[in-house]
């Protein structure tokens, strides 16, 4: 065995040796797998090991689109057969939910690149046999998913792996790991020692023990799930071709052919987490759990009545094996922070259809300094303090069990809340709050009105919120209004050298004191990674250097303190993450200067307040940081309180004679797609550059230096392929949600971003990227809501184009 190596990837299942060859397909050649028994070893050899590109999210679709193609790939380098049946799958609707979100998924695979189409049940025999079509709505066809051998594909990522360089050590159990002081890594064995560079946690089953031996924790959880092969079946001998994999969306079951028979894998009611208090080093290779069918018996009813077949089969075999599942379902992918050249690729619950996406993100993320699409939605630093092991238990329970739920857009799940809390969410839960959580912070995203039904309703179709949202919007527009913002991230950079450290940091020039300004941050390959509100407080008797204050998205605060963490200096800057420690409120609205005047001291400061100045001083008994600006388009202040004296702030704000309304976060939205502002994870994101958005007007060129400078200015010299638009669409009964495609002349020349209507304007609006050339103001696109195309148009120009009202002009 090796003694130095420059990676080491520890656990021999699909997704550690799909890493491993994609080390070595980007360039790197010594690189060791370790496995502590042989490869398969875990949850890989008894999976039902079926594939599909079919999710909701953009990102995690793009990565299990990838993960498909590659086993071609490593098929003909390694010589290895993995099996492939690319048979193609029939995802059914039963329900009208079910058939609305199979329309929407649909239309999201043609912003993909991936093909798919409808059919009625007519047409269903003519891809498979198993199921009753008489009880279905519709379904979608995809022909390029299937499933494959477990175990071949495994050994082909391993031989095309060796052919390019590494090496795989099985029967090698990892005892170790250990940091040094030059941030490289000591992998301690029981056959010996590896000095590493890196290390990558890919032990699946183990992924919780071996991150234990790197010093921190990982959000998963083991669980049983059953999958059943029937005896072979006289009809299925019958058919000239295969059947297709077929899912139940209604039903939550996946039915497939097996040697002349059927598997049937379904996700039980009340699921079972397996090995709460850690994984046995002996389990594996040929263990199986001990088989619940009672448990089952509810789900395998509902099969037997969809698919016939099962009716007269004999059961020939009940596998019941363990797999993880983190709080969301996705998987923990990326580095970790503190712990310098140690990643993870665990969490991959649906392994045979993620691997091929989470290595080569991976792998890029090693070995270029970042992955070249966005990957926020497998970054471990999508959880913060909040995901507890009671909260990890709880929400991936749920997930579990939900696996098959209609995921409605406008629907939260309840597990794991309140996991977080401002000092006033008992005030607003009177008032009427309904809460959705934003990275683990519960914020109202509208109050409910008496006549309304006090929760979520959930819809693809315009929601039960609609009419008290448009009343929170007229207020806002009319009168005041108050937004609870405590969710956005919020850090304070101090020290001699912070303006000289933000300065190359951000690719946007610094504000002066007691001003605020937009702010850019971008990768080194020019990037969007960041956009901020950056605010810079005076120099005063107590501060002797400048305070500077950035405040952003609320959920990738983990993603930006990581970013910061790289750059900072050994000295001269301290960064604080102070989003815990201040809350938020965005008092907007033409009597918003009346209102918050009154709570100052000195009303005449609040008067005094040009558009983006920042300023501190008390709001009633407590010192708040005020920054005259609103994403509403109003006018507005954006006041941060300590938290502790939110409470106090509040009651006095809302004593106020007239009081403001208080309104949520959807009524913000609204008007924030009113006037064409976009934000992070719809209209901003890694997958962006400036030139394609309005972010390009914040980014100053001629800085002599800035992380990511180089890249912008070939981004801006070459000019995008694509660009930011704003779109009304003739909707009348729902709007676009994110990610629908738009078609120009029956083509597709872009997709959406974001969507909603727009209350001031009485419009359904949108954001949308759209190719260069398809731009054209007297062009009539198309634009899917629900399924159905709908005519959209370019917006001449945005809500109170001259922003007169948010200057208070």
């Amino acid at each position: 065995m090796k003694s130095e190596a420059k990676v080491v990837v520890v656990g021999g299942g699909i997704v550690g040796v799909a890493v491993l060859y994609h080390l070595t397909k980007l360039g790197w050649r010594d690189v060791v797998l370790v496995e502590r028994k042989q490869l398969t070893a875990g949850s890989t050899w008894h999976a039902a090991a079926g594939f599909h590109s079919l999710n909701g999210s953009l990102n995690m679709a793009k990565l299990q689109a990838y993960s498909i193609g590659v086993y071609d790939e490593v098929a003909e380098i390694s010589g290895q057969d993995v099996g492939m049946h690319r048979i193609g799958s029939l995802t059914c609707a039963a329900t009208e939910d079910w058939w609305n979100f199979v329309k929407v998924i649909d239309e999201l695979n043609v912003t993909l690149g991936i093909e798919s189409f409808l059919i009625g049940p007519e047409d269903v025999p003519k891809y498979t046999r198993t199921i009753d079509p008489s009880q279905l709505i519709g379904a979608m066809y995809d022909p390029a998913d299937g499933f494959l051998d477990p175990f071949g594909a495994t050994h082909a990522y391993a031989k095309a792996a060796r052919i390019q360089g590494a090496e795989i050590y099985q029967q090698t159990l990892v005892t170790e790991l250990n940091l040094q002081d030059d941030d490289t890594w000591q992998v301690v064995t029981d056959k010996g020692t590896i000095h590493a560079d890196h290390v990558v946690n890919a032990a699946g089953l183990w992924a919780r023990e071996v991150a234990a031996m790197a010093g921190h924790t990982v959000p998963l959880v083991p669980y049983e799930h059953h999958y059943l092969v029937t005896e072979p079946l006289a009809a299925l001998g019958e058919q000239k071709a295969e059947s297709c994999v077929t899912v139940d969306l209604d039903g939550g079951i996946y039915v497939r052919q097996e040697v002349g028979g059927l598997l049937l894998g379904v996700y039980e009611p009340d699921p079972i987490p397996w090995a709460l208090d850690g994984t046995p080093w002996t389990y594996g290779e040929s263990a199986l759990l001990e088989p619940r069918l009672d448990d089952l018996a509810p789900t395998l009813e509902k099969a037997f009545g969809r698919f016939p077949l099962m009716q007269t089969a004999g059961i020939k075999n009940v596998v019941n094996g363990p797999f993880t599942f983190t709080p969301d379902g996705n998987p923990l992918v990326g580095p970790v922070r503190h712990l310098p050249n140690y990643w993870l690729a665990c969490g991959v619950m649906a392994g045979f259809s993620q691997s091929g996406g989470v290595a080569l993100a991976l792998a890029q993320w090693m070995i270029d300094g970042e992955p070249e699409e966005d990957a926020f939605p497998i970054d471990p630093e999508r959880f913060g303090n909040w995901a507890t092991p009671a909260y990890t238990l709880e929400t991936s329970t749920q997930f579990y069990e939900r696996r098959f739920d209609v995921p409605f857009p406008n629907e939260a799940w309840p597990a794991g809340r309140p996991a977080k809390t401002t000092p006033i969410y008992g005030l607003q839960e009177q008032a009427g709050a309904q809460f959705a959580p934003n990275a683990g912070l519960e914020i109202p995203m509208w109050f409910a009105r008496s006549q309304d039904e006090p929760r979520d309703v959930p819809s693809f179709f315009r929601p039960n919120s609609f009419d008290a949202v448009a009343e929170e919007v007229a207020a806002a527009s009319s009168s005041a209004g108050v937004i609870d913002i405590s969710a956005y991230s919020k850090f304070e950079i101090t020290g001699p050298r912070a303006g000289a450290w933000l300065d190359q940091l951000l690719a946007s020039r610094l504000p002066k004191p007691g001003r605020s300004r937009l702010a850019v941050m971008l990768s080194e390959k020019g990037r969007i990674i960041g956009d901020f509100v950056l605010s810079c407080l005076p120099k005063s008797p107590g501060q002797p250097h400048e305070r500077f204050v950035m405040t952003g998205s609320g959920p990738i605060q983990g993603f930006h303190m990581r970013w910061f963490e790289r750059f900072l200096p050994a000295e001269g800057v301290s960064v604080e993450n102070i989003s815990d420690s201040y809350c938020g409120l965005s008092v907007v609205g033409p009597e918003a200067e009346r209102i918050v005047g009154s709570l100052a001291i000195d009303a005449g400061r609040v008067e005094a307040m040009r558009y983006f100045d920042f300023a501190e001083f008390d709001i009633g008994l407590a010192t708040a940081r005020v920054s005259r600006v609103s994403l509403t388009g109003e006018l507005g202040y954006e006041i941060w309180i300590p938290t502790m004296d939110f409470r106090s702030a509040y009651d006095r704000l809302m004593a106020c004679d007239p009081a403001p309304r208080p309104i949520g976060i959807l009524a913000m939205l609204s008007m924030r797609l009113e006037k064409a502002f976009g934000i992070w994870g719809r209209e901003f994101s890694p997958d962006y550059q400036p030139s394609q958005n309005h972010m390009a007007d914040f980014v100053h060129y001629d800085k002599a230096s800035f992380v990511g400078r180089e890249a912008a200015l070939e981004d801006r010299d070459q000019g995008p392929a694509s660009k930011l638009v704003h779109l009304t669409i003739d909707a009348f009964d729902a709007d676009a949600t994110g990610f629908e495609p738009v078609y120009l002349e029956g083509e597709p020349v872009g997709y959406v971003t974001s969507g909603g209507y727009g209350h001031r304007m009485g419009l359904s609006v949108a954001m949308a990227y759209l190719n260069v050339e398809a731009i054209d103001p007297a062009a009539v696109y198309e634009v899917p809501v629900v399924g159905e195309r709908r005519a959209a148009r370019l917006q001449p120009e945005p809500f109170d184009p001259t922003g007169s009202r948010m200057r208070g002009l």
